[in-house]
């Protein structure tokens, strides 16, 4: 008791000295400041004084009288780390019972996406389980016309999505069956096997530019200059024909007959950089984008099948599905066709590719 009504003269005296000038504001505060110090260690115990709840109040509150410089040559029993901390605990509180769900008023921050966004990015990743963040923002901002990035689309889908909510780990039996029923330009070829594990050879030609796909050509295992005439002549047909192609140095693309038909076609010959791939890159990736996303999941049973099957694909990739390196957007856009109508998030549906293997968000 006598420790409080000491106090509580202390802060009357200073209280009347603080409304002074400045300069003997800050004498007082650090009598006060010193006081308060001597009150707490005279107290009779053994081991170190606790400070109260009221000690740490006051001398928390003299210290805003006090020049910062000065605050270490006044601590007797209080060190600076103190006062530090009962800082920090009143900043914290201010911005918890700003920002909390609980206090009010409460200041406007960052929202987030919307639940109709939300529900979008989960809906196609569900729909496209090999999507990645990156893909799935370029679909959306082709789509609905919204600036997003991949850190809009990681977090609802890190919060919202779970890999078996598809219900399984890829597209269905009936899927499957329905594949199996229905069954620069540059160049390169590759090969695939059927169903019944023949081997074809496939060309596909792209524009680098655009990374439109051209078209493919199909032809059977064995192959010699004539073969590799007539698939080209195939994959282009009715199509404008380019000034340049660009080839690898494979064997097949050294054949006479291969050379006459682009004399007969006015079409000049670019080599790739021998024994160094990454010096053909667009129609490599592009190749490894169709095994991976298409003919690693799916059967045909001969070429006139395997043709119809790319042919889907060809189409997909070419006016419905984005690509990074094209900032967002499809070939044929790149290629001058209009851009389609933006969906709304409120009112959109769903277009499926490819016999159900890829689905994108479309106006309704």
């Amino acid at each position: 008791m006598r420790d409080l009504f000491l106090l509580a003269i202390h802060l009357f005296v200073t209280i009347l000295k603080l409304l002074r000038p400045g300069g003997v504001r800050a004498v007082a505060a650090e009598s006060l400041l010193l006081k308060q110090q001597l009150i707490v260690s005279n107290r009779s115990r053994r081991r170190a004084p606790n400070l109260t709840t009221l000690d740490r109040f006051v001398l928390g509150l003299i210290t805003l009288f006090v020049s910062p410089r000065r605050i270490p040559k006044l601590s007797a029993i209080v060190k600076p780390a103190t006062l530090l901390k009962f800082h920090k605990a009143l900043v914290d509180r201010k911005y918890r019972l700003l920002f909390s769900s609980s206090g009010r008023p409460r200041k406007p921050g960052p929202k987030g996406p919307s639940a109709e966004l939300i529900a979008a990015i989960v809906e196609l990743k569900r729909r496209n389980p090999e999507f990645g963040c990156v893909k799935i923002a370029e679909q959306i901002a082709h789509t609905f016309g919204l600036d997003i990035d991949k850190d809009v689309v990681r977090r609802p889908l890190a919060k919202h999505h779970r890999p078996d909510d598809s219900g399984s780990d890829g597209h269905s039996w009936l899927t499957l069956i329905a594949q199996a029923r229905d069954s620069l330009w540059t160049i390169d070829m590759f090969r695939c096997e059927s169903i019944v594990l023949r081997t074809f050879w496939v060309m596909v030609v792209m524009d680098v530019f655009t990374r439109r796909i051209i078209g493919f050509g199909i032809a059977p295992a064995h192959i010699d200059g004539i073969s590799v005439c007539r698939m080209f002549n195939h994959t282009i047909a009715g199509q404008q024909l380019p000034k340049h192609v660009s080839t690898d140095n494979d064997p097949l693309y050294r054949f006479h007959r291969w050379l006459a038909n682009l004399r007969v076609l006015e079409i000049d010959e670019i080599k790739s950089v021998p024994n160094v791939p990454v010096s053909h890159p667009f129609i490599e990736r592009l190749i490894g984008t169709l095994r991976r996303e298409y003919l690693d999941r799916i059967f045909f049973w001969n070429a006139l099948d395997l043709e119809r099957k790319l042919q889907v694909y060809g189409l997909y990739y070419n006016s419905s599905r984005v690509h990074q390196s094209l900032s967002g957007n499809t070939p044929e856009e790149k290629s001058g066709k209009h851009r389609p109508t933006c969906a709304v998030l409120n009112s959109y549906g769903w277009q499926q590719h490819c016999q159900g293997l890829f689905y994108t968000p479309i106006a309704v």
